[in-house]
C-alpha cells in the first residue's frame, strides 16, 4: 500500500494544479499573458499551463492536440489572443453562439473569433460577420487578419488559421479549432485591429 502513495499524491498534486479557479477570462478589462488562464476547452477558469507556452520566432504553431503556440516575438496582445482561442477549441459548433456573450457552450464563426479578438482585449463586445466588415482598419494586418462577408468569418493570428469551417482541412470537424491550411480569401474584406 505504501508504494502507492507518492504516485497517489503526485496525481493529485497534477489535478488540483488542472482545477485551479481563476476569474473569468472575459471579465478581465487589462489582460497580460501571465494571467490568461487557457483550458484548452475543458472549460472556463481553469488553469492549463502548457496552453500559455511562447515558441520562437514570428509564426504561431500548431501542435498535436489541435492547439496553437504562440510565437516568441509576438506582441502580448496576440499572444493572448491565440491562448484565449486555445479555450474554446473542440468547442461545438452553434449557429449565433458567443454572440450574446463571450462564454458560451458552443461558437460559431463570428463568435469564434470574437472570442480570440476579447482575449487579446481587441474587442469589447461579440460581433457578426457583417459587423466585422466595418471593424478595425482595412486590409490584411501585420499580426491578425480577420477575413469576413455576410455570410462567414475567420481570422488568421500571427499566421494560423482559426475557422469553425473546415474548408481546407482534411479532418473535416466543424467548430473552433485551429486549421493547418490557410483557404481561399475570395469574397471575403481582410480587416485588422489598429496597430497589429
Amino acid at each position: 500500500m505504501r508504494a502507492f502513495a507518492p504516485l497517489t499524491i503526485i496525481m493529485t498534486l497534477c489535478a488540483g494544479l488542472l482545477l485551479v479557479p481563476s476569474a473569468s477570462f472575459a471579465a478581465k478589462k487589462k489582460k497580460s499573458p501571465t494571467a490568461v488562464q487557457a483550458t484548452g476547452g475543458a472549460g472556463f477558469g481553469e488553469e492549463n499551463p502548457h496552453l500559455r507556452q511562447a515558441g520562437p520566432g514570428d509564426v504561431a504553431t500548431l501542435q498535436d492536440n489541435g492547439l496553437a503556440v504562440a510565437p516568441e516575438n509576438a506582441p502580448d496582445e496576440v499572444k493572448a489572443a491565440i491562448w484565449a482561442a486555445n479555450e474554446i477549441v473542440g468547442k461545438p459548433y452553434i449557429y449565433g453562439g458567443g454572440h450574446r456573450s463571450f462564454k458560451s457552450r458552443g461558437y460559431d464563426c463570428s463568435g469564434t473569433v470574437s472570442y480570440a479578438l476579447n482575449g487579446g482585449d481587441l474587442l469589447d463586445s461579440p460581433l457578426d460577420s457583417s459587423s466585422f466588415m466595418k471593424w478595425g482598419e482595412a486590409g490584411e494586418g501585420e499580426w491578425i487578419t480577420v477575413y469576413t462577408n455576410p455570410g462567414h468569418a475567420f481570422v488568421v493570428i500571427a499566421g494560423l488559421r482559426l475557422d469553425t469551417s473546415a474548408a481546407g482541412d482534411p479532418s473535416g470537424a466543424k467548430g473552433p479549432r485551429w486549421r493547418p491550411a490557410l483557404r481561399s480569401t475570395k469574397g471575403f474584406k481582410a480587416r485588422h485591429p489598429e496597430g497589429f
